[in-house]
């Protein structure tokens, strides 16, 4: 698994200071497959798209909640009965206690995939984790 252009960018005072935007950029062979990542890294929140091809096909977003343990997650787009987006924004939610926006494009949504999926953006967060 190997990080692909660390790219770094963009709003204000050069992208990494406080209140701009980070972006980061990376990709792995998860089983079979080569998924790419996009990681955007806002004032208090995280977007990040993962997939195969370009494509936004759903959207979700999760964040902690004072009156619940679980982080509440809500689709935006998409089919809604599609949770691999809410899943893996309420896992991150929890992990990081950010608002987290998800794009899971990827046909592959068994567990044990989105576990690797899941895995690998935990990897990365840790490797860089100004970027997320």
């Amino acid at each position: 698994m190997e990080a692909a252009g660390g790219g770094g960018a963009a709003a204000g005072g050069g992208g990494a200071a406080a209140g701009g935007i980070a972006l980061h950029d990376f990709s792995g062979r998860l089983g079979e497959q080569r998924v790419h990542f996009h990681a955007m890294r806002l004032r208090d929140s995280l977007f990040l798209w993962v997939g195969a091809a370009p494509a936004l096909a759903s959207l979700a977003v999760a964040m902690c909640s004072p009156r619940d343990s679980v982080p509440v997650a809500a689709s935006l787009l998409g089919d809604p009965s599609d949770t691999a987006s809410a899943c893996l924004a309420r896992r991150l939610a929890s992990k990081t206690k950010k608002q987290i926006f998800v794009s899971y494009n990827l046909q592959n949504t068994d567990s044990n995939f989105t576990l690797l999926i899941e895995n690998r953006i935990k990897e990365e967060m840790m490797a860089f984790p100004e970027k997320f």
